[in-house]
């Protein structure tokens, strides 16, 4: 399995804070500021390998805008829904589920994560097939977050909403058909909230085991949110009924 790479100086910083294991760090010799100093200083407190190189060696490794710093990682490694899911209720807790059909733009994904990271989600859960992935561009976009929210990969999406509702948790599915308002759902207890591609939408299989389907109220013309917009909605509507 092929090494990741990520790039910025703030998703490096994040990887660092949230516990990842960083093989080698690169920075460019033009690299200045209080933000590139607060970088070196993280990364010589925490004993990583880091060289400092000619702007070139930092474009030839990636062409995204790298602010002149990337970082190699060991592969992403991936979490198991039904693991998290009893730590936390072994714990106490009620967990809040994220569930993502067959999403495939990177940007909404990190944005998605971004949002689910400041609200306290505790896991988002992917399909193997069809859907995006754990990839350097993704985790820029989250500014780190996806450093710190469980990400599961899971081979049917089915069955975990099948493992889900066995532990009791209130399954709310996104569809812009959906007969429920989303702000008059009840999403308190332990809840998993489906959202699907903008152009397909939560797959008919997955709602049928939905409990409720929420839509947001549409007001304009063009007919519909992004995906990443609309995830925000849902998530802090969700989290405004747990409060």
């Amino acid at each position: 399995m092929a090494k990741e790479i990520i790039y910025g100086i703030r998703a490096v910083m994040e990887a660092i804070q949230g516990g990842r294991d960083i093989e080698r760090v690169l920075i460019s010799e033009n690299l200045k500021g209080n933000l590139a100093k607060e970088l070196q200083d993280l990364i010589r407190e925490k004993d990583i390998t880091f060289k400092k190189v000619k702007p070139e060696r930092i474009d030839w490794a990636t062409k995204n805008n790298h602010q002149g710093v990337v970082a190699y990682l060991p592969p992403v490694e991936y979490h198991n829904i039904e693991k998290v899911v009893e730590d936390l209720l072994e714990q106490g807790k009620e967990p809040f589920v994220l569930i993502l059909d067959g999403i495939t733009d990177v940007r909404n994904f990190g944005a998605i994560a971004r949002t689910a990271e400041c609200a306290g989600v505790d896991a988002i859960v992917l399909p193997e097939k069809g859907s995006v992935s754990v990839t350097s561009d993704a985790i820029k976009t989250s500014a780190g977050a996806l450093f710190r929210v469980p990400v599961c990969r899971e081979k049917n999406l089915y069955y975990v909403l099948r493992h889900l509702k066995d532990r009791k948790f209130t399954i709310a599915a996104a569809s812009e058909k959906g007969d429920i308002d989303y702000r008059k759902a009840d999403y308190k207890g332990a809840v998993a909230l489906i959202m699907g591609a903008e152009d397909k939408g939560v797959s008919g299989q997955l709602l049928k085991l939905a409990d409720a389907h929420v839509s947001i109220p549409i007001r304009g013309e063009i007919g519909s949110l992004n995906v990443s917009v609309a995830a925000g909605v849902l998530i802090y509507e969700v989290l405004r009924h747990r409060d």
